[in-house]
C-alpha cells in the first residue's frame, strides 16, 4: 500500500488556486502605501484614525492567527478557507466604498479576521495535499515566495492604482481572485480536519489575544517613538497575558494549542518555530532601513523607491527550489538552514558597506539577505508541518505565522531602536529637534530652511542614518550567524515525520 502517494496535476491546480489568498493578504499588509493620503483627502480622518486605519489589519490579523488555525483543524480547514474568502471579499467591497473613516476602521478589521482565516488554512491545506517529502518541500517554497513576493508588491500596486483610479480600488482588486477562490475551492481542495479535535478552550481565545496584541502594539511603536513607558509596559502586559497562556495550554483539559507538539520529535518542531522567528526579525529589520534609505537618503519619490524595493525579490524564486535539491540530494537540513541563515548574514554585510549614494550596493545586500530568509523559512516551515502531526497542521501553521508576526515586530523594535539611537547621537546638537530624532524629520525640518542650510542639515542626517543602519547592520549580521550555529547543532539529525517513519521502516525491515 502506498503511505504518501504522489500529487497529480489536480493538487498542483489546487496549489495554485490557493495562492490566491495568500498573495492577497500578503499584499494587504502593505497596499495603503500610496492610498493613504487619498483617503486622508476623501475620509479627512484624525491622526489617530489615519494610524488605526493602516494598523487595524496587522493587529486583527496577528491576534487571531493561533485561534483560527485551531478552529480550522476542529471544523475543516477548507470550510474556514472558504468563510475567510467571503468575509475578506466582503470587507474589501466595504472597505472601497467606506464613506467615514470609523467604516474603514471597521471593515479593515474585518479584513484582518478573514486574513487570519487564510494563512493558516492555505498553510495547513497544502501539508495535507501534498504527501510526498519532495513535493511538499516545493509547494512549501512556492508559498514562501508568494507570501514574500506579496509584501513587495502590494506598495507598487496601491501607487499604479492610486495613480489611475480612485482608492478604493486598492481593495477591490480582492473580489475577483475571492470568487474565483470560493467557486474552484470546493472541486479542487478536499477537506481535511482533526478527526479527534476534543472540546474547544475558550478562555484561550482572549488569553493568546491579550499576549499577542500588547506584544506587537509596543514593538511596533518602539522604533518610531523611542522606548518609552507607555511602550514597555504594553510588552510587559502582553509577556504576563503570554505567560498565562502558556500555563493555561499546560494545564487544560483540552488545548487550543497542543504541549505535545513542542515534545519528543515536536522539539525540531520548537526549534523551527524559534529559528524562524529569528529570520522574520532580521528581515523585517533590514527593511526599515532599505525603504528609508531609498526614499530619504537616495531621495527616490514612493513609487520609484517601491519598484527598486522589487528588484531582490526576482532573486527569491531562484533561492527556495535550489535549497529543495540539496536537501532532496542529501544535503542535511540543519546545514542548508545554516546556509541560509549565513547567506543572509552575508546581505548585511553588504548594507554594512554602503555609502550615501549606494543604490546597488543596497538593492544587491537586500536581494542576498532575502533569498536567505526564503531558503530559511521555506525550510524550517516544511521541517515544522513535517514534523506536525498532519491532524495538527492548522495549529502548527498558525505557530509559524504568529511567530512570523512576533519576528517583524522585534526586528522593527531592536534594529530600528539601534539605528534610531546611532543617527541621534550623530546629528549635530545645533540641529533642530526634529531633525535630531528622525531622518524623515530632518527631511522635513530642510524643506523649510535657506537652500544652503537644508542641504547642510540633510547632508548630516542623511550620513547619521546611514552610520545607524551600519550599526544595525553588522548587529543582525551577528545575530544571523548566531542562528547559523544554532541550526547547525539544533536540527543536525533532524528528520519530518514522514522521513523518521521510513527510516524506522527500513531498519526494520533490514533495508
Amino acid at each position: 500500500m502506498q503511505m504518501n502517494p504522489r500529487a497529480t496535476r489536480r493538487e498542483w491546480a489546487a496549489l495554485a488556486v490557493l495562492m490566491l489568498p495568500l498573495l492577497l493578504v500578503s499584499m494587504d499588509v502593505s497596499v495603503l502605501y500610496f492610498a493613504i493620503p487619498e483617503i486622508s483627502a476623501d475620509l479627512a480622518p484624525s491622526g489617530t484614525q489615519q494610524l488605526w486605519i493602516f494598523d487595524m489589519y496587522a493587529f486583527v490579523l496577528a491576534g487571531l492567527l493561533m485561534t483560527m488555525g485551531a478552529v480550522g483543524d476542529r471544523i475543516g480547514r477548507r470550510r474556514l478557507l472558504l468563510f475567510g474568502a467571503a468575509a475578506f471579499g466582503a470587507a474589501s467591497l466595504a472597505a472601497a466604498y467606506a464613506n467615514s473613516a470609523e467604516t474603514l476602521i471597521a471593515a479593515r478589521a474585518v479584513l484582518g479576521i478573514g486574513g487570519a482565516t487564510l494563512m493558516p488554512s492555505t498553510l495547513a491545506i497544502v501539508r495535507d495535499l501534498f504527501r510526498d517529502e519532495g513535493q511538499r518541500a516545493k509547494a512549501i517554497g512556492i508559498w514562501q515566495g508568494v507570501l514574500v513576493a506579496g509584501v513587495a508588491l502590494g506598495s507598487v500596486l496601491s501607487g499604479v492604482l492610486v495613480e489611475y483610479f480612485w482608492w478604493g480600488s486598492v481593495f477591490l482588486v480582492n473580489l475577483p481572485a475571492m470568487a474565483l477562490l470560493l467557486v474552484l475551492a470546493p472541486h479542487l481542495i478536499p477537506e481535511s480536519r482533526d478527526p479527534r479535535p476534543g472540546r474547544f478552550d475558550l478562555l484561550s481565545v482572549p488569553l493568546s489575544m491579550a499576549a499577542v496584541l500588547p506584544l506587537v502594539w509596543g514593538l511596533k511603536e518602539m522604533p518610531a517613538e523611542g522606548v518609552e513607558l507607555p511602550y514597555v509596559a504594553s510588552v510587559a502586559v502582553g509577556l504576563s497575558f503570554a505567560a498565562l497562556f502558556v500555563h493555561r495550554q499546560r494545564t487544560a483539559a483540552s488545548p487550543m494549542i497542543s504541549p505535545d507538539l513542542f515534545r519528543g520529535r515536536g522539539r525540531a518542531f520548537g526549534a523551527a518555530i524559534s529559528l524562524n522567528l529569528i529570520s522574520s526579525l532580521t528581515m523585517m529589520g533590514s527593511a526599515y532601513f532599505t525603504t528609508q534609505y531609498l526614499q530619504s537618503v537616495l531621495g527616490k519619490s514612493a513609487m520609484e523607491a517601491a519598484l527598486w524595493a522589487l528588484l531582490p525579490s526576482v532573486l527569491i524564486g531562484f533561492a527556495a527550489p535550489v535549497a529543495t535539491v540539496l536537501v532532496q540530494r542529501g544535503m542535511d537540513r540543519a546545514h542548508v538552514v545554516a546556509t541560509g541563515f549565513a547567506v543572509s548574514a552575508c546581505g548585511y554585510g553588504l548594507l554594512a558597506l554602503t555609502g550615501t549614494s549606494s543604490l546597488r550596493l543596497v538593492l544587491a545586500g537586500a536581494g542576498v539577505l532575502a533569498c536567505g530568509a526564503v531558503i530559511v523559512g521555506s525550510q524550517l516551515t516544511d521541517l515544522a508541518l513535517g514534523t506536525a502531526p498532519p491532524e495538527k497542521a492548522g495549529t502548527a501553521s498558525s505557530l509559524l505565522e504568529t511567530g512570523q508576526e512576533f519576528g517583524g515586530a522585534m526586528g522593527m523594535a531592536l534594529l530600528g531602536s539601534i539605528g534610531n539611537t546611532v543617527y541621534r547621537s550623530h546629528m549635530p546638537e545645533t540641529s533642530p529637534a526634529e531633525a535630531r530624532e528622525t531622518l524623515t524629520g530632518a527631511v522635513a525640518t530642510a524643506s523649510h530652511l535657506p537652500t544652503r542650510t537644508g542641504d547642510a542639515l540633510l547632508a548630516s542626517a542623511r550620513e547619521a542614518f546611514t552610520t545607524g543602519m551600519h550599526v544595525a547592520a553588522v548587529t543582525g549580521a551577528v545575530l544571523l550567524l548566531t542562528a547559523a550555529g544554532v541550526a547547525a547543532v539544533a536540527l543536525k539529525g533532524v528528520h519530518t515525520r514522514q522521513n523518521a517513519e521510513q527510516a524506522e521502516h527500513s531498519s526494520l525491515s533490514g533495508v
